[in-house]
């Protein structure tokens, strides 16, 4: 479990997915979504996956969020990623707001559904 309050939640869909050699012999996997975030509003990114056989490996986010007030923030992130089930990975990481907010990430890829979805956490 992620440190930190419960902060919100986001709920992604996958729009293209683009599958090119990595370093060492990984695979990596860029993954435009689009999609809402508990405080966000629109969330518009994309997610890198590095991996090696697909049972674990790291992902990075970059993203355009765009509130409901009518302003927009961006945030870029990064962590770890695990095998959690059939054609499922659990995700775990931090992410950093532009608007100076640094925020813990938990969630699920479901490949199947190409959907990515999870609380968002307080970071000190």
């Amino acid at each position: 479990m992620a440190a930190g309050k419960q902060v919100g939640e986001f709920s992604l869909k996958a729009i293209t997915l683009t599958f090119t050699p990595g370093p060492a012999g990984s695979t990596l996997v860029q993954v435009n979504y689009e999609g809402t975030a508990t405080g966000f509003g629109a969330v518009l990114g994309t997610a890198t996956y590095v991996s090696a056989g697909m049972k674990s490996g790291t992902w990075s986010w970059c993203a355009g969020a765009y509130l409901d007030n009518g302003e927009s923030v961006t945030g870029t992130g990064q962590g770890t990623i695990e095998s959690s089930g059939r054609h499922k990975w659990h995700t775990r990481g931090s992410l950093q707001i532009s608007d100076g907010r640094s925020l813990g990430l938990e969630g699920e890829v479901d490949l199947t559904a190409r959907s990515w979805s999870g609380t968002l956490f307080e970071r000190s």
